[in-house]
């Protein structure tokens, strides 16, 4: 009797094991740019049993793609498990730096992750379909991206964060291909003053966002950041702002990924209980 019981134990014991986050690459297609467009969902071990989840959207940088976090950090799979919930890992193109260009027809990424992409997640999957379920975070451009949707569309988004983020965008006029999405700086200043995250801090209503940032202080975009935490205390916006030892780097990145679904799942209990 006692080696059928150990037999049933550790049958139930490797049986947990094999449970394990899905990785699944979908393809959802753009009204807007008229394209098909790739993205990776991450969806817990007990997805089909459970909850409706809560899903984070991740933004990544310029010269990336959909696979970049996953390739980053294969772990963020077994963080889904952990904290019950959806990852949704975008694509942005190259360097569209998450908006609708006004220039370029072909980059309507705002329009896209905003209305197209959270739109097939929600009417595909079993999610909380409110912005109490929904938080969005990236890294370098992605950062910038996430922060922008977020500040801009605060209905749909409940908790945003940024890594290594692109939040001040004036001090780079001739990188990245920012100047190709707004047109040169010299010629479009307003553009381009109206598009830095740091200057759309008046739009953030009380009480309606939940914010982290952070940046390595060997970063190139580590100088924005500072300035973007002064001026959010400036404003009594509360927020969560870290600086730590790194550089623009995917070991940064690899780590900081865990402090952010942290952050967003102590954001999703509280907003949900």
């Amino acid at each position: 009797m006692k080696k059928y019981l150990l037999l049933i134990a550790c049958f139930a014991f490797t049986a947990t094991l094999t449970k394990a986050a899905k990785v699944d690459t979908v393809e959802t297609y753009s009204d807007a740019m008229h394209k098909k467009i790739k993205a990776v969902v991450i969806t817990p071990a007990d997805y089909e049993t459970g909850k409706p989840c809560p899903v984070v959207y991740l933004l990544h940088g310029a010269g990336g793609n959909y696979k970049q976090y996953y390739g980053i950090n294969k772990g963020i799979a077994e963080l889904a498990d952990y904290y019950h919930l959806m990852i949704v890992c975008a694509d942005g193109g190259v360097t569209s730096w998450y908006w609708d260009s006004p220039k370029d027809p072909k980059f309507q990424y705002e329009t896209y992750i905003t209305k197209e992409l959270i739109g097939y997640i929600d009417k595909n999957y079993k999610t909380v379909k409110n912005k109490t379920g929904r938080a969005i975070s990236g890294l370098s451009m992605g950062g910038q991206g996430a922060m922008y949707l977020a500040i801009r569309h605060q209905d749909l988004f409940g908790a945003v964060g940024s890594m290594s983020g692109g939040v001040d965008i004036r001090p780079f006029p001739n990188n990245w291909d920012m100047a190709k999405r707004l047109g040169e700086y010299a010629d479009n200043p307003e553009l381009w003053e109206k598009t830095a995250v740091t200057n759309l801090l008046y739009l953030i209503k009380p009480n309606s966002l939940t914010i982290t940032f952070d940046c390595g202080t060997d970063d190139f975009f580590y100088k924005v950041n500072c300035i973007l935490h002064d001026k959010m205390l400036e404003r009594n916006i509360p927020h969560d702002f870290t600086a730590r030892p790194g550089g623009h780097t995917s070991q940064y990145w690899a780590n900081s990924i865990q402090y952010h679904l942290l952050f967003f799942s102590n954001y999703f209990k509280k907003a949900n209980s």
